[in-house]
């Protein structure tokens, strides 16, 4: 049987516009509460934030179907995208306006599969050292019952965003 999932997003320059005049807890803080927009990916993936503070993020996602792989769990790059997101969103946390960051690499440990039945999963992010021209995050999932799902750790290339002035 065919089912069907539509889903909308804000044009993401709006976003990428904020970002190079706020710092980044400022700009994650606006995307918890609503007042500014969120990045696509959390649209198509149904990411939303639950708590920011500097160096630290919690995100959630309730698995559904259309995040399944062919035998019947969540596929494991959804939850490496909700990994990659905490993490790199901490390290987000930790920016003055106008530095930016990408990830370098993750290490993914997937610990239990996660189906609709795991409910609400829950993924911290963290910040283990914050540098000026790189950064080092933890990352931890768990599901409903606060069983862990998945680990992973990164290393963060830090920025000068293209067109901003950096600053406090």
């Amino acid at each position: 049987m065919i089912r069907e999932r539509t889903f909308a997003w804000t044009d993401p320059k709006l976003t990428a516009d904020a970002s190079r005049t706020m710092a980044g807890l400022d700009l994650l803080a606006g995307m918890r509460d609503g007042t500014i927009p969120g990045a696509p990916i959390a649209a198509l993936v149904g990411l939303s934030i639950a708590e920011v503070e500097a160096g630290r993020i919690v995100m959630c996602l309730t698995p559904a179907e259309y995040h399944y792989n062919p035998i019947g769990s969540m596929h494991g790059g959804i939850l490496a995208t909700l990994l990659d997101s905490v993490m790199g969103c901490a390290v987000h946390s930790t920016l003055p306006r106008g530095r930016g960051y990408t990830s370098l690499e993750i290490k993914v440990n997937y610990v239990r599969a996660v189906t609709s039945d795991s409910g609400e999963l829950s993924a911290e992010g963290k910040v283990v050292h914050a540098g000026r021209r790189s950064a080092v995050a933890e990352a931890k999932v768990v599901d409903a019952k606060g069983r862990l799902c998945a680990t992973a750790s990164t290393t963060c290339l830090i920025f000068d965003l293209p067109g901003a002035t950096p600053g406090a």
